[in-house]
């Protein structure tokens, strides 16, 4: 969304291969930071100049969608530079993916930017390999993403390596046709021909779902970002350590009383299955 919504877009559709960007660093065995990165650079991702307005406009928006409180730092961003032959012709599959389902949705593949955290070896086995297995968190067979202004929901997947740095994936994600997809679904495609992936919220989503199946094809890593923060983020949308809840304590029977005037029937079923599985 905005500035990072903007500027991812043009990199996928617009950026044509070059040898270099005055934006990059190229790798250097001097270089401490290509040393630490050493699996992202050998993959083609190459480090943003710190001082780039590419760097500035996600590195903003990655920071302005962490909690209040958490201290980030250390930011570095690598772009995918689609510099091999394997990385040249995975954007090209993303391309007609996206031009596939924007056909068959009237024009619009509804592509978003994404947010996924993972340990650095999983990160680097994403950009050199694809996404593989099953990382649906309870939400059906598949590999669940967070929007571009809620990074804060990916990165408690972000498990800090032996230098104490958190990695993050920033992608393009061709949605197409979105359908609700409730917590504990055991779904593993689209329900009919009429979607093609799925969401926590229609109104305000908080998860996108791409399907396995499509994983490969329908999401593309653009980026990588490196951070170290203050405290543990949590998948709740704030640091762990970082802030304290002060409002007063309420029983679970009684939030669930009141929560039965807002919940469609379906939704309180739910949350009363859940309330009854944990007693």
């Amino acid at each position: 969304m905005d500035g990072v919504e903007e500027q991812v877009s043009i990199t996928v559709d617009d950026y044509e291969i070059t040898s270099s960007s005055d934006s990059e660093i190229k790798p250097s065995n001097h270089n401490c930071y290509e040393r630490l990165f050493n699996n992202f650079t050998m993959n083609g991702m190459l480090r943003l100049r710190n001082d780039s307005s590419e760097y500035n406009k996600i590195r903003k928006s990655f920071t302005a969608g962490m909690a209040a409180g958490m201290e980030v730092n250390g930011v570095v961003i690598h772009r995918n530079s689609y510099s091999n032959p394997i990385g040249q012709a995975k954007m090209v599959v993303f391309r007609i993916f996206s031009k596939a389902v924007a056909e068959k949705r009237g024009g619009d593949a509804n592509v978003k930017c994404a947010w996924y955290g993972g340990s650095r070896d999983e990160i680097s086995g994403i950009i050199a390999y694809g996404f593989s297995g099953n990382f649906g968190d309870g939400y059906g067979n598949g590999i669940v993403l967070s929007p571009a202004n809620f990074p804060i929901d990916s990165a408690w997947r972000a498990v800090e390596d032996e230098n104490g740095v958190r990695h993050m994936l920033l992608c393009r994600v061709a949605l197409g046709n979105t359908e609700l997809v409730s917590p504990g679904s055991d779904q593993i495609q689209p329900s009919s021909t009429d979607f093609d992936s799925g969401i926590d919220n229609p109104l305000a989503p908080r998860k996108y779902l791409v399907w396995r199946a499509y994983m490969n094809s329908f999401i593309f890593p653009n980026y990588i970002i490196s951070f170290r923060t203050s405290s543990t983020p949590g998948s709740n949308g704030i640091g762990i350590s970082a802030v304290k809840p002060n409002s007063p304590r309420i029983m679970l029977p009684v939030l669930l009383k009141g929560l039965s005037e807002f919940l469609q029937p379906s939704q309180m079923g739910l949350a009363l299955k859940y309330y009854h599985d944990f007693l």
